[in-house]
Order: C-alpha cells, then structure tokens, then sequence
C-alpha cells in the first residue's frame, strides 16, 4: 500500500496548530496511509506543550535552536519513509481538502511533484495587491530562468515523490525556500504540473510576515540556483 507523509514545520503556532492537526485527520488521502511528521524549530509559546499531547500519534520533532522554516523542513524530508512527501503550513492559509487533487495527478503516474496553484483557484480579491504581484513576477522569473511554465512558485503545497526531495539538503529559510525547491526539482528533471487549491491569505494584522526584502532574496535565490549551485 502506498503512503504519504505530511510535513508540517511548525513555529509559535499555539493558536492554530490543533485545529490543521484536526482537518488533516478528517482528510481524504486517496486511499493512502498518511504519516504526519511534525518539526518543531524551537517555539517558544505553547506550541511544545500542545505537541506533546499528540507524540504517541504523530512523528513529533523537537529542534534544540530556531534555524527558519527550511531547516525544519530540512529535518522532515530527513525522516520522511513514504512514497510521497506534502508541505503543509500550520497557520490555515492551505485547506488540506486539497490533498486529493494534488495526490491523484501522482499516484495516476502523470506528475512526479504536483503544486497547488493559488491562482488558478482563489480569486484574486483574496490576495493582498502587493503579494499578488510579487508571488506573480517570482514564478514569471522562474518560467524564464527555469524553462517551467508554472503559474504558482511560491505555493506551499507541493506533493512530491520521496526520490525527488531525497538528499535535498535545503540551505534557505525564509521566501528563498520555495525558488530553491523549485530549481532542485527542475534540475532533478520532475515532471510538475499543477492544480487549482482554496487559499485563506492572511493579513499583516494576522500575522503576515513577509516584506520586499523577502522579494528580493527570492530573486537572488532563483539566479544563485540557477547558474552559480
């Protein structure tokens, strides 16, 4: 039987953690085993106690320093044993509903990694106007530098198969985390395709955190992957 693990990298996710851990469960796999590996990178709320009630169900991770986003992720495609690996972000801006749109495309054999496409899915008044057009001139980069014809780079939800993400060795940490995936994919030769998924964008006042500098290490991050790593 095949399986899935759901990677979730999680940091000071207190008030929202149990409720992704709860609609993960009620999810449909596609008649998959799932396995969730959660890593936490040393939150400092009460994200650690809350996890702690869910180790005899869950692979929980504690990281002993805060190392960013793609260290953590880092250590889940360390652990990860399934056929195939998800990203799932912890704050409820992805809708796990969509695990089965993105699974079939690979257990059809039609896609080695499949991205969940925001933009093919959620309207465009959801998406805060500055985030729109930066996440949409990112992927339009990638296109150009990569030879990809994505509509969504900076997705969290890629569904990839375990040899793809095997060795991966993530450096970056921040937005630069989603080029560098995609570049290694590329280089890799994946065959990605996309779907369309829901998107709940949250604002800054809830807690939104990227800025212009974030933009502009993702547009260093495409062009060091692609000619200088």
């Amino acid at each position: 039987m095949q399986s899935v693990d759901i990677i979730i990298p999680v940091y000071n996710e207190e008030k929202t953690i149990e409720n992704i851990l709860d609609i993960i469960e009620n999810t449909d796999f596609c008649n998959l085993e799932k396995n969730l590996i959660i890593v936490d990178d040393y939150s400092t709320d009460a994200t650690r106690e809350i996890l702690k009630r869910y180790e005899d169900k869950y692979a929980v991770i504690y990281k002993e320093k805060n190392g960013g986003k793609g260290s953590a992720v880092n250590v889940g495609f360390e652990n990860a044993k399934s056929d195939i690996v998800i990203i799932q972000d912890a704050d409820l801006e992805y809708n796990p509903s969509d695990y089965a749109s993105l699974l079939k495309l690979i257990i059809e054999g039609e896609a080695d990694v499949v991205y969940g496409s925001r933009f093919l899915g959620t309207p465009f008044k959801d998406f805060m106007f500055l985030s729109y057009v930066a996440n949409k001139f990112l992927t339009l980069l990638t296109n150009i530098l990569y030879g990809t014809k994505l509509t969504d780079m900076e997705t969290c939800y890629k569904a990839m198969k375990r040899e793809y993400v095997k060795g991966m060795n993530i450096k970056s940490n921040k937005f630069d985390l989603e080029p560098e995936i995609t570049a290694k994919l590329v280089k890799k030769g994946a065959k990605i395709k996309e779907v369309p998924i829901k998107y709940n964008a949250r604002s800054y006042e809830e807690g939104k955190k990227i800025t212009y500098k974030d933009g502009l290490m993702a547009i260093r991050a495409l062009f060091y992957f692609r000619f200088f790593n």
